[in-house]
């Protein structure tokens, strides 16, 4: 399963209702989680530095219909920088992921809500796949097993959207938001998983999540 796939698996409720604490940032979460499998498949690079750059380096086909849907939309935009991608609805993989979850048995196609004109919801039809993701990444938060690449990915991006407390609250032994945060930061820096070029993603997305998301940070402490 893909980074993004797992990533959308928990940021859904059961009832396929977007959780809460991520209701306004799935975008940023989905579109960074996506560029991670692009460039852990060999499809785009991004640069180290302050502003971070994503360049495609290839667009032949994955064979993976998220994948390849997602490459074909950032191949044009190729030398911009990683923070300008987060917040293009035009990038969003989500009918993809959908689709694909859908056909893995994970999820299933339910009800618009809003009396029929909102969006669908896709309630989960097995949850074992999530079930065994959260196992994982408890596992990994409680330090009896070595974090993969995918998990720093995705603890990296929870956190970066502020919803890691709330969406593994369970999984990280019900310790406080800042001692959560401070456990996926010792990871992050500690862990030898994945080589240079991927833990150099993950701390560039980790970063541009950071900048998109401060005007929402703003408005929320000023309203």
């Amino acid at each position: 399963m893909l980074i993004v796939e797992e990533l959308h698996l928990l940021l859904l409720r059961p009832d396929g209702r977007v959780e809460n604490a991520a209701t306004a940032h799935r975008l940023y979460g989905e579109i960074a989680a996506v560029i991670v499998d692009l460039a852990l498949h060999g499809r785009v690079v991004v640069t180290e530095e302050k502003h971070p750059v994503v360049h495609v380096v290839s667009t032949e086909p994955t064979g993976n219909s998220v994948l390849d849907a997602s490459l074909a939309r950032i191949a044009p935009l190729t030398g911009k920088r990683l923070q300008s991608f987060l917040t293009r609805t035009k990038i969003d993989p989500l009918d993809e992921v959908v689709a694909s979850l859908v056909a893995q048995g994970a999820l299933v196609r339910g009800e618009r809500g809003f009396f029929g004109l909102g969006a669908e919801r896709t309630p989960e039809s097995d949850p074992g796949p999530e079930m065994l993701l959260r196992s994982r990444l408890a596992a990994v938060l409680a330090g009896s097993a070595a974090p993969s690449q995918a998990d720093l990915t995705l603890l990296s991006i929870l956190q970066g959207l502020n919803a890691a407390h709330s969406i593994l609250r369970t999984e990280a032994g019900l310790v406080s938001a800042g001692h959560l945060k401070r456990r996926i930061e010792e990871l992050s820096a500690r862990s030898a998983a994945g080589d240079a070029v991927s833990k150099a993603v993950n701390d560039a997305v980790t970063a541009a999540l950071m900048v998109a998301m401060t005007p929402v940070f703003v408005a929320a402490t000023m309203s």
